[in-house]
């Protein structure tokens, strides 16, 4: 079952920002581990960065440490990405999803996609260089 709806992606030059959300589906964000994730066509899905909401523990990529910063607002049902000094490589399909098992690290979670299959239908981020 589909969890979150993405949205923010968009055509950006390099260097440029962006910020991505995704809205959950149900009325709350209280699972253990929300991720963003990433995947290019014909390559393996990977994990961008992900946060556990009982501690606020985050992971990112190596490659994107110090440029993406992921957050959550409950209020409004919405988890964030927002990216910085973006390059070429950073062209994808972006998704959100959440672990719903607890005891799971953030690390885990954003290491591991292969684990899940409720992909979302994302959102398209191209950096034009």
């Amino acid at each position: 079952q589909v969890q979150f709806v993405e949205s923010g992606g968009d055509l950006v030059h390099t260097g440029g920002s962006l910020r991505l959300s995704c809205v959950g589906v149900r009325s709350n964000l209280d699972y253990p581990v929300i991720g963003w994730f990433r995947q290019a066509p014909g390559q393996e899905r990977e994990g961008v960065s992900c946060i556990r909401s009982s501690d606020g523990t985050t992971y990112y990529a190596d490659s994107v440490k110090g440029r993406f910063a992921i957050s959550k607002d409950n209020a409004k049902n919405t988890v964030y990405l927002q990216m910085n000094n973006l390059k070429p490589e950073d062209t994808d399909v972006y998704y959100c999803l959440a672990e719903e098992r607890s005891g799971i690290s953030a690390q885990s979670v954003c290491i591991m996609p292969e684990w899940y299959s409720n992909w979302g239908q994302g959102t398209q981020v191209t950096v034009s260089a």
